[in-house]
């Protein structure tokens, strides 16, 4: 907790944790609140108005005064005034900076650190500067900053942002007149950011033949910070959002926090100052590496929590930076009984497996669906370290920094930190909830499992306040716990199995086999190297990328490739578990299922498998039916009645029993497009290439509705809860409200139209995910965009493919999107993301598929059905079956059987041999 005392060097009530993240504190000027409304005067009150890339702050002088925050995209009026009525600073008139805002923060009323109080409504303000003739200026400033704020895109807002600064620093320089000594020879100058936890702080770099300085372009917390460069213990490179423009300095051996973090604009910059100090101090300080820090270790030279504190320091864990914060393990499991018995293996958790596969029945959850996932797989949605994580555990003693990163709220009361032996439970029972420890519960300071402050953490359900962390029966207060704990941690049992959670961690299998054999497997983006920002030139996405990677946490650098040696306790006797006590591998894999399993079932496990059998898929029959090609497929939820669209502007119905045409019905003169049959299986709708969907009555045996929505060719239809989804050859997708039982009332209906989804193509395909939750539409193109289908608001778009999309489909996890192309590729779109995970390419077009989210069956160009396996990007599978390009594929709930259309004119039966 460090960095939360050095915080404390300055008594002022603002703080640059006050910010929004990723904002910056450019200026500030002495002035008076004069008035809060236009008409309505008050006693004027003296302070500080701070002038940031985001938002106005005043900082009031007397302290039962609310520090004032005004978010610049909430203003709608910003201008310099001159009033000549009386007032309390010029008897004659006097100039003052009018804001007039939607919305305003009141923070720190009566100093005491609370939730943010947010007033909504038109409001103004006005603020007279002390020094009237800035008025203007300020004024000019605030609307380039609203300008900014006000820009639809956050890459253009973020890009002007950066320029305003990138001016200001080059208009500026450091002042040399802060040297310690005259005599101090300057070697380098450049801008840089003073990194701090959740905040950066621009400014100007100087280093001398004596000294660093770093001197903040606010001039805030103090004019200068200066380290002297003969007390430099430590240095080290840092990577910083992802790039390697960070550098950290530290001036003590064993302190936990650095004295100084800098980030760099430029790597070059960064470099050359890191190897003149490192040349500086080659005569007054050891260079330690991960090697020689492990052999300090295994032979008792430092312990086990100094060996820790090394290792995150190399691998790039920073306090400075609560996206990379050192990582620590649980080591003890045992938080109900009275005693704690150290010389008990079952007091202590298994250090060889991450916190995800602790709990058998949890693990065999997450390994069925890392099967069944697609490239790149990951077992777990959530990683052991994040910002949310630290502050989760850090609230009491960082209240401030909880609510900078959850935008002035604390978390629901019953979801903080409230008990050791809860949190315990959550990590080895929570389905998203596999995060480690910090170091500050090996330390001294128990502070943060007390709520000393006083903070009204809310009310948990029950009435009971947060309050005090609960600890177990075995400690008898915070600082009894932590001894304990830090006894733990240099005990025998831990001493000779700490090498298997740094093989997890720092070492071998934190990456590629090693790590799936160890069920180690996170996300792809949390490691390091898992994409070159710089490559990224859509400044959104990059944005969007980069705030992703830093909230959801990122795996240390891999600091070992090889097995870690075991530490060398020749005084212990072994502690190790016996293998009863530890699981194998085979025991943690789900059973498969038993040969005789009902496959009619409609399971989970049916569905499994019918997909590891859908490679000996078998012709039941075929019927040619059409006289062009086959466009869509439906089939009534009982199965006895399939329905077909065709080219040749007819709708068939067709008995599967009886394996007879039942009716030929014909809408218009055009080719029909697709086709679905409403759930209650009165009535089939059709989409036409006339621009027209038609609904056909079945149970009446004509055409009962028509909807004329498009402006040219609709592609493709869907449906869930009474809504219709029309994509269009126009450039839009259309929403309809439509109740099915309108239809049976054998009366025509009134659709409403609820949305219109524009895109700059025609639209192809679309497809919803099986909650309705989302739609995906694909373009003639290849553009792919998802859209939330509750608010219809556009949630990610991708360019995808070089010509148009043939087909696309939702994983039923709803986690990814495949996409079949005309550029004879199929990919992988991570849903959560925006981001295009995988690409496979195939020998022809794919016109049509069904997939299980990691296999595919899909109909190709050449007639056959191919089935690939996502994970190696192969076909396992060729499958004869028609004479021209598969154009239609239907798959049942229980993947028992298949339905194929084609421009041969016919349709086959198929269905998987067991």
């Amino acid at each position: 907790m460090a960095f939360i005392q050095k915080k404390e060097r300055s008594k002022e009530r603002f703080s640059l944790l006050l910010l929004d993240l990723e904002e910056y504190y450019f200026e500030q000027h002495s002035a008076h609140h004069v008035t809060s409304n236009i008409t309505a005067q008050k006693r004027p009150i003296r302070g500080s108005l701070k002038i940031c890339s985001k938002s106005l702050i005043f900082e009031p002088e007397p302290v039962a005064e609310p520090i004032l925050k005004i978010p610049l995209r909430d203003c709608s009026k910003i201008e310099a005034i001159e009033e000549s009525a009386q007032n309390p600073f010029n008897e004659i008139n006097f100039s003052g900076l009018l804001v007039v805002c939607r919305q305003v923060y009141f923070i720190k009323e009566d100093n005491i650190v609370a939730p943010y109080k947010i007033e909504r409504g038109e409001r103004a303000f006005i603020f007279q500067l002390e020094v009237s003739s800035k008025t203007e200026d300020v004024a000019q400033t605030l609307l380039q900053l609203h300008r900014a704020s006000c820009l639809d895109k956050l890459g253009d807002q973020t890009a002007m942002i950066a320029a305003n600064l990138q001016s200001r620093l080059a208009r500026t320089s450091f002042d040399k007149n802060s040297f310690q000594s005259v005599s101090e020879k300057p070697h380098m100058e450049c801008e840089a950011e003073m990194v701090n936890p959740l905040v950066t702080n621009p400014g100007h770099v100087c280093i001398t033949d004596e000294n660093l300085y770093f001197q903040p372009l606010c001039g805030y917390p103090e004019p200068v910070v200066q380290i002297k460069l003969h007390s430099v213990r430590r240095i080290y490179k840092r990577r910083h959002g992802l790039r390697p423009l960070g550098l950290e300095v530290f001036c003590t051996e064993n302190d936990l926090c650095s004295d100084i973090y800098l980030k760099f604009y430029k790597t070059s910059e960064r470099d050359e100052l890191y190897y003149y100090i490192a040349t500086f101090l080659e005569n007054h300080m050891v260079e330690h590496t991960a090697e020689s820090y492990m052999l300090q270790w295994q032979r008792g030279h430092i312990s086990n929590y100094q060996y820790l504190l090394h290792l995150n320091n190399l691998a790039d864990r920073s306090c400075n930076d609560l996206s990379q914060y050192p990582v620590f393990p649980w080591v003890i499991a045992d938080y109900n009984s009275a005693e704690l018995d150290l010389m008990n293996p079952d007091t202590f958790r298994d250090l060889s497996k991450p916190i995800g596969a602790l709990n058998k029945e949890r693990l065999e959850r997450l390994l069925v669906r890392y099967r069944d996932m697609p490239e790149p797989k990951f077992m777990y949605g959530s990683h052991y370290s994040s910002p949310g994580y630290v502050l989760f555990y850090l609230v009491r003693v960082a209240p401030e920094h909880m609510l900078c990163l959850q935008n002035g709220r604390y978390d629901h009361a019953d979801r903080m930190f409230n008990s050791i032996a809860e949190t315990w439970k959550n990590c080895l029972e929570g389905a998203t909830d596999f995060k480690e420890l910090i170091p500050e519960f090996y330390g001294s300071d128990s502070s943060f499992l007390v709520n000393s402050l006083s903070l009204n953490l809310g009310k948990r359900q029950g009435g009971k306040m947060v309050g005090d962390v609960l600890l177990p029966p075995w400690a008898s207060d915070a600082d009894d716990f932590l001894q304990k704990c830090r006894k733990a941690l240099e005990s025998q049992y831990v001493s000779e199995h700490l090498h298997e959670w740094i093989d997890l961690i720092f070492g071998y299998k934190q990456k590629s086999s090693d790590a799936i054999a160890a069920h180690n497997v996170f996300h792809p983006l949390t490691y390091e190297g898992c994409m070159d920002c710089d490559s990224i030139e859509d400044t959104d996405q990059k944005i969007a990328m980069l705030t992703q990677i830093l909230e959801f946490g990122q795996t240390p650098k891999q600091l070992f490739t090889t097995p870690h040696p075991q530490r060398i306790t020749p005084k212990f006797q072994s502690m190790s578990r016996t293998p009863s006590q530890s699981a194998s591998l085979n025991e943690l894999s789900p059973a498969a299922v038993s040969e005789d399993s009902s496959f009619e079932d409609l399971t989970e496990e049916s569905r499994k498998l019918a997909w590891n059998n859908i490679c000996k898929l078998m012709i039941v029959s075929s019927h040619k039916i059409h006289k062009e090609a086959v466009t869509g497929i439906a089939v009534t939820r009982n199965g006895s009645s399939v329905f077909t669209t065709s080219q040749d502007s007819t709708l068939k119905m067709f008995s599967k029993e009886a394996g007879l045409l039942q009716r030929s019905m014909s809408f218009s003169n055009m080719a029909l497009s697709s086709c679905l049959v409403l759930p209650d299986d009165t009535v089939v709708v059709c989409s036409s290439w006339d621009n027209n969907v038609y609904f056909y009555s079945i149970a009446y045996g004509r055409r009962q509705d028509t909807i004329m929505g498009h402006d040219d060719a609709i592609s493709k239809i869907c449906w869930c809860e009474n809504q219709l989804y029309t994509a269009s050859w126009d450039s839009t997708v259309k929403v309809w409200k439509c109740v099915p039982s309108d239809f049976s009332s054998n009366k025509r209906s009134q659709f409403e139209l609820l949305a219109e989804l524009e895109h700059d193509a025609g639209v192809n395909t679309i497809n919803l995910n099986p909650a309705g939750t989302m739609l995906v539409s694909g373009s003639k193109e290849g553009i792919v965009s998802i859209w939330d289908a509750t608010s219809f608001e556009l949630l990610h778009q991708v360019i995808c493919h070089s010509g148009k999309i043939n087909a696309i489909s939702f994983s039923p996890d709803s986690r990814h999107v495949l996409t079949a192309g005309e550029d004879r590729t199929l990919k992988v779109i991570d849903v959560q993301t925006g981001m295009l995970i995988s690409s496979v390419v195939s020998e022809a077009q794919q016109r049509c598929f069904c997939w299980d989210g990691n296999t595919v069956l899909s109909g190709s160009q050449t007639g056959e059905l191919l089935v690939w396996d996502l994970m190696s990007g192969k076909v396992t599978k060729k499958i004869p079956g028609h004479s021209g390009a598969v154009t239609a594929m239907w798959m049942n709930e229980q993947c028992s059987s298949i339905i194929t259309g084609s421009e041969d004119k016919q349709i086959i039966f198929w269905k998987p041999q067991y």
